[in-house]
């Protein structure tokens, strides 16, 4: 999908005509949707940070389908495309560690000269912006000005890693964020972690986010599902010094011979949020250095070996890293404004 449009490759079915956002005209209004589901019920989740402003259940009352209508767009994308369920995951990620989680990085228009997020370089090959505007769009209908972008980012990011963990990562998601009004390319590679990132530069990036060090190497564990372009890890199959297994590297060069090439990031079961990425990297079977730069130290191999080999333990780590990722740089009504259209700034 092309970063600098809105224009969906997966449309839900049953959530009705999807508006196509352009960067110079607001996008049509949507045709009424028949679609009302129950209101969803979910397992509980680690609380909020007491200042974080967020709370569980925050649309109970005033939009009591939001989640459910959420879910259902999720699905309906993963049902026809896993790898948009990876891209959800990634694109939450990506908001949160761009001023906070404000849904910025969904923006094609701010009224400022400069580029956003969209463009930056790190965000060009991010997918999925469709399944919020989806979900939006219908949101907008049954409960107009009340559910935020941002809190639409953060049920799909939870409900796509409950479909790709095949229904057992299944959590509540603290919502109330507000949608920010601030979006720049050019904070993108100084907030994102590389792929080339050694042990403490993915440490500092994180804790620059009130991430600790095992939350950075639990929430690495998203690389288990989802592709790669080659040109993110192309340096470790000709680099002397990559500790990536020979026969690996061997099978990627062949991935990788054509132009604009990708590889799944978990070769092994590439559709499945699991603990197979950890096994990869103790043998070895990564794509970028910073997943290899997890067993540089004992600590966190140590935390890479538990959550490959005890059962259950990644995705209850999993589960509590999302909830604290979604905390970070949280809007309120003093600096953010709820969206009527998620790509562009009321």
């Amino acid at each position: 999908m092309d970063p600098t449009t809105n224009s969906p490759s997966t449309s839900p079915s049953s959530l009705g005509p999807v508006p196509s956002p352009n960067t110079n005209h607001p996008s049509p209004s949507p045709s009424p949707s028949a679609y009302s589901p129950a209101p969803a019920v979910y397992p509980p989740s680690p609380s909020p940070a007491p200042d974080s402003g967020l709370s569980v259940d925050h649309y109970s009352t005033s939009c009591p389908n939001a989640e459910a209508i959420v879910r259902e767009a999720v699905k309906n994308a993963i049902d026809s495309n896993r790898g948009t369920g990876a891209g959800l995951i990634r694109l939450f990620f990506h908001d949160c560690f761009v001023r906070g989680c404000d849904a910025s990085v969904l923006l094609n228009r701010t009224g400022s000269d400069e580029a956003t997020e969209r463009l930056g370089r790190p965000n060009l090959t991010l997918r999925g912006f469709e399944v919020i505007d989806a979900a939006k769009s219908v949101l907008e209908e049954y409960c107009p000005g009340i559910v935020s972008c941002s809190d639409i980012l953060a049920f799909a990011g939870r409900d796509a890693t409950y479909f790709l963990t095949n229904l057992t990562a299944d959590f509540a998601m603290p919502a109330g964020r507000y949608d920010g009004l601030v979006s720049l390319a050019s904070e993108t590679v100084l907030n994102l972690p590389a792929p080339f990132f050694g042990l403490q530069q993915l440490n500092d990036s994180f804790a620059a986010k009130g991430l600790s060090l095992e939350d950075m190497v639990t929430l690495s564990g998203a690389h288990s599902v989802g592709r790669s372009s080659c040109d993110s890890f192309s340096d470790r199959l000709s680099s002397n010094s990559s500790d990536m297994d020979p026969g690996y590297a061997a099978y990627l060069r062949k991935q990788c011979s054509g132009y604009g090439g990708t590889a799944a990031q978990d070769y092994r079961t590439p559709d499945d949020l699991d603990t197979e990425y950890y096994r990869d990297v103790v043998s070895h079977d990564v794509l970028f250095g910073s997943d290899a730069a997890l067993m540089d130290s004992n600590e966190t191999a140590k935390m890479v070996r538990d959550n490959a080999s005890v059962r259950g333990l990644w995705e209850s780590k999993f589960v509590a890293a999302m909830v604290k990722m979604g905390g970070v740089g949280v809007k309120t009504s003093a600096d953010g404004e709820i969206r009527k259209k998620c790509w562009i700034i009321n």
